[in-house]
């Protein structure tokens, strides 16, 4: 852990953000020792966001449950996105009006500009289109497929729905079981590096 660089991350979520994508990412980021900023637009440190934990139960459509309430620890109108090393969208039900955000839109479109780590999953993959991730692969939960090839990205199917799809510097994941691998790609991605001894 001596040459350990600690980094400074973004996450940008909203209301009914999925649970498990915000709350292992932020906690796991936590955990192997980097700085991790959670904001949403129109809110301010210390308020909180509520958060869903979504289900494949055989219906037609994923079930929703209450998960936690999460309190924000960065304001929105705070962020200067140069002052972050990556960018993190997690899913969920807020992407859908989150990337009607013009400002979540040009946060991210610095990242995509600037070639820094971004990463998103889940319906995260919805701001990713919006503020146009044109020719670079992707993967996503299934009912946001028919957005991707419109929006200019490029679907990659996986082998695993554990499986994240990495392009350069951006990595994506299909769902909330995706989170430990889409992780580890972006921590890969970031020069962080996890040994035993």
């Amino acid at each position: 852990m001596d040459s350990f660089k600690k980094k400074r991350l973004l996450i940008i979520a909203g209301d009914y953000v999925e649970d498990y994508e915000i709350m292992v990412s932020y906690q796991a980021l936590l955990m192997v020792g980097h700085e991790v900023c959670v904001a949403c637009p129109n809110k301010k440190q210390g308020e909180k966001i509520k958060t869903a934990i979504h289900q494949s139960e055989g219906d037609q459509t994923f079930s929703e449950t209450p998960g936690h309430n999460f309190t924000l620890n960065y304001s929105f109108d705070d962020i200067k996105p140069e002052e972050f090393d990556a960018l993190i969208i997690p899913g969920g039900r807020c992407p859908e009006y989150l990337r009607l955000d013009k400002r979540v839109l040009e946060i991210t479109q610095y990242f995509l500009r600037e070639n820094k780590p971004l990463a998103a999953i889940c319906h995260g993959i919805q701001v990713l289109l919006a503020a146009g991730i044109t020719g670079r692969e992707v993967c996503c939960q299934r009912c946001v497929i028919p957005e991707v090839a419109p929006g200019g990205a490029i679907y990659k199917q996986v082998d695993d729905i554990t499986d994240p799809v990495i392009d350069g510097n951006l990595v994506t994941g299909v769902n909330w079981r995706s989170t430990p691998k889409w992780l580890a790609a972006l921590l890969k991605i970031l020069g962080t590096e996890i040994s035993s001894k």
